[in-house]
This record gives C-alpha cells, structure tokens and sequence, in this order.
C-alpha cells in the first residue's frame, strides 16, 4: 500500500471524516472547502483527488459535470494494511509484533486481547464493547489510536 504525503492525507481526512453512512461522496468544491487554513487552488485538490483515484485510495462517481469522491477504505482499514505492510519489510514479523505488543498502553492491549478473543471464539466481534468507546481522532491528528473511555468501564 502508498504511503500518503500531507496533502493527500489531509485529503483522506476530510474524506474520512465527512458524513458517516453517506455513500454519495463529496465534490472537489467540498473537499476544498473543508481544507480549512490551507491556500489551496481548486485544481491542485482536482489533482490530489484524481491521484488518489489512481491509487485506489478514492472512489469516485460522475454526477452530471462535477465527480463526487468517497474513501475506498476505512480510515482503520488503511492504518490496518499500513502495519501489515511494515510487517513485510522484512526480518521477523514474530519479533516485530512482540516488539509492538509491549509497547501498547493497558487499554489498547484489552482491545487487542478483546479482538483476538472474539477471533478464537470464532465470533468476531468480541472488541464491539471496547471499539464502541474508542475516542474519535484529534483534529490535529495527535493521539490517534484506540484510546478507551475508562469511566465507561465503571
């Protein structure tokens, strides 16, 4: 899978995070608009959108003269498939997913046993409890992860 630059992941972002449940996409003209402090010209986001298309990243659809855009994946099926793919790199995957594995917080290791519980007990949605309280991203993106809502917990 491509890694993003800037612009595209701010351009992903804004895909990501329009309205959920919606499978019309948005316009270029939307896309821009909600690029919020950035001098951008219309056609350079044009450019952005028809380069993830290339990429697979987007889907788009023609309605009338203007295309409307929508993210081919999840923003956590994208970060999914970044961390397989850096599995790949090469060496030992084992070592590296050990390594991963002690450097989570508490509360992504219950999602993760809750995960990979459900998986074994042949469920799958074992980590629905926990999932279902993960803290939406910043809108500065930092502390982007599953985060648990411990007072939920109480």
């Amino acid at each position: 899978m491509t890694r993003l630059g800037d612009l595209e992941r701010a351009v992903m972002d804004v895909l990501w995070d329009s309205v959920p449940g919606t499978s019309d996409g948005i316009t270029v003209r939307e896309v821009a608009d909600a690029l919020d402090g950035r001098e951008l010209a219309y056609t350079t986001v044009m450019t952005v959108l028809d380069r993830l298309a290339g990429k697979g990243m987007v889907q788009r659809e023609r309605e009338g003269r203007a295309w409307r855009y929508r993210a081919a994946a999840s923003r956590e099926a994208h970060i999914a498939q970044l961390m397989l793919d850096a599995l790949d790199l090469g060496g030992s995957r084992d070592a590296a997913l050990v390594r991963f594995a002690r450097s989570v917080t508490g509360t992504e290791a219950e999602v993760l046993r809750a995960a990979l519980g459900a998986e074994a007990d042949g469920t799958g949605n074992g980590a629905a409890e926990l999932t279902d309280r993960v803290e939406p991203p910043s809108a500065d993106g930092i502390g982007r992860g599953p985060r648990v809502d411990k007072a939920a917990d109480r």
